[in-house]
């Protein structure tokens, strides 16, 4: 399979798009880059700091002029943040500009794979679960804007990245 622009990795967070978007990308041969890696490259500072220093949508403007940046670097397996896409700019510029993949799974997982809730803002307001069960409803629409959906729930990385390899030769060959 050959890439001619960007593939990005769009989902809740802990649904893998870091750790599987580093193994798509080896075996792709094309260079990785997590979009929240980036951001906090650029702001010298952790996206917790960002959020508390200058709040979300400060944060959201940062994230759009990374991703825009990252999408004009050639092709690459992009992993964004899980909130990437609510802001329609940036929503629209992965969609015309890249290849996107929904990596989708159910919330006792992701929960189960973000560990240590403190680091992640959103979810250190309350009850994690009922938190992240709130943002998959109202983000999955949002979600479906891509044009495939990969399921990360049970399988491990390397199977993913192979169901992710199959479901872009599908989205390719149309």
């Amino acid at each position: 399979m050959k890439a001619d622009r960007p593939i990005v990795l769009v989902g809740m967070m802990g649904a893998g798009k870091t750790s599987v978007g580093r193994r798509l990308a080896a075996r792709l041969g094309l260079p990785f880059r997590d979009s929240d890696e980036e951001i906090e490259k650029a702001a010298g500072t952790s996206i917790t700091d960002i959020f508390e220093r200058f709040g979300e949508e400060e944060f959201r403007r940062a994230e759009h002029r990374v991703i825009r940046r990252l999408l004009q670097s050639g092709p690459a397996i992009i992993a964004t943040g899980g909130g990437a896409l609510m802001n329609e700019a940036t929503r629209d510029r992965i969609v015309q500009e890249a290849d996107t993949v929904w990596l989708r799974a159910d919330p006792d997982i992701l929960l189960r794979r973000i560990g240590a809730v403190h680091t992640r803002p959103l979810l250190s307001r309350g009850d994690p679960l009922a938190i992240l069960g709130k943002l998959i409803k109202e983000r999955s629409p949002v979600y479906a804007v891509a044009p495939m959906v990969v399921d990360s729930g049970i399988d491990d990385e390397d199977v993913v990245a192979g169901n992710i390899i199959q479901a872009l030769k599908r989205h390719q060959a149309r």
